[in-house]
């Protein structure tokens, strides 16, 4: 579990209007900018497509891995995030990451670790953040199983400001199971409740995944939630698609009342691994 319950708005000093303005006009260009970036870095490079078997070597697959996000709110208000994680096999996942938002919010840098380690027939698996504004959180997990297996785990923040950008309740109990097939598909349902601040606050996921030909890949997640927003309970619906090819993916993602918050969210995503 990644980057509590608060949604991806943190307050900020500039509030007059003139001031609110300029820093609307200066963040949307910022995303642009780092958008263009991105996407002039991804059609430089090679076609993506891996290497024939008798030419791929063991330690090929790639360990580098950025992300570009462009989320947009009902409030007609968007934001930009940048994320790049790095696979140090022996140890487990860094990443750090950059959250630029237009108008009334301020930007965050975020850092982290993650992996998963085996004890056993269990997997055992850590996860560390923090953040600019002096966050600090993690998390831990287990699970058992090979075909058949079912997991939980916990999350604890100090609950300092933080851009939640899993958008599941952080400081949480979590409660997940599932199915691997031999072609490498799985089916499996994650439930996280907040046991904190909002115990109101709860997230069932139901995931698929298979794989597709040329080293392609397809995962559906649909998501229903119930809380407290504005003082009255909310069940919603909402969902992501994940379509990958062996180097780049992309991602689209609605999340009704994201993070609990009055506004609805549009996730568009696009990454590559190299």
């Amino acid at each position: 579990m990644t980057p509590p319950s608060a949604p991806p708005r943190i307050t900020s000093i500039l509030s007059t209007p003139i001031l609110s303005d300029a820093t609307s006009i200066f963040n949307q260009v910022k995303i642009q900018l780092c958008v263009a970036t991105f996407l002039l870095f991804v059609t430089s490079v090679h076609s993506g497509e891996v290497l024939p078997a008798d030419e791929k070597k063991e330690d090929d697959s790639p360990r580098w891995k950025l992300t570009t996000g462009w989320y947009h709110f009902s409030d007609k208000t968007n934001a930009g995030d940048f994320n790049l994680r790095y696979n140090w096999k022996e140890v487990g996942n860094f990443w750090i990451g950059y959250y630029l938002p237009e108008g009334r919010s301020a930007d965050q840098f975020r850092a982290g670790w993650d992996s998963q380690f085996t004890l056993g027939p269990v997997r055992i698996m850590p996860s560390l953040q923090v953040a600019s504004g002096d966050f600090f959180g993690g998390s831990f997990g287990i699970e058992t199983g090979k075909d058949w297996f079912i997991g939980a785990g916990y999350g604890r923040t100090n609950l300092r400001p933080y851009v939640n950008l899993n958008f599941d309740p952080n400081d949480s109990y979590t409660i997940n199971g599932g199915y691997r097939w031999k072609n490498g598909a799985s089916a499996s349902v994650l439930w996280v409740q907040d046991v904190r601040l909002n115990p109101d606050q709860k997230h069932l996921h139901l995931v698929y995944r298979t794989p597709l030909p040329k080293g392609r890949r397809l995962t559906l997640d649909a998501l229903f939630k119930t809380g407290l927003v504005g003082g009255n309970t909310i069940h919603k619906v909402g969902a992501s698609v994940t379509y990958d090819w062996p180097r780049y993916f992309v991602r689209v993602a609605y999340d009704p009342h994201a993070n609990f918050a009055p506004e609805s969210m549009w996730r568009f995503s696009l990454g590559m691994r190299f």
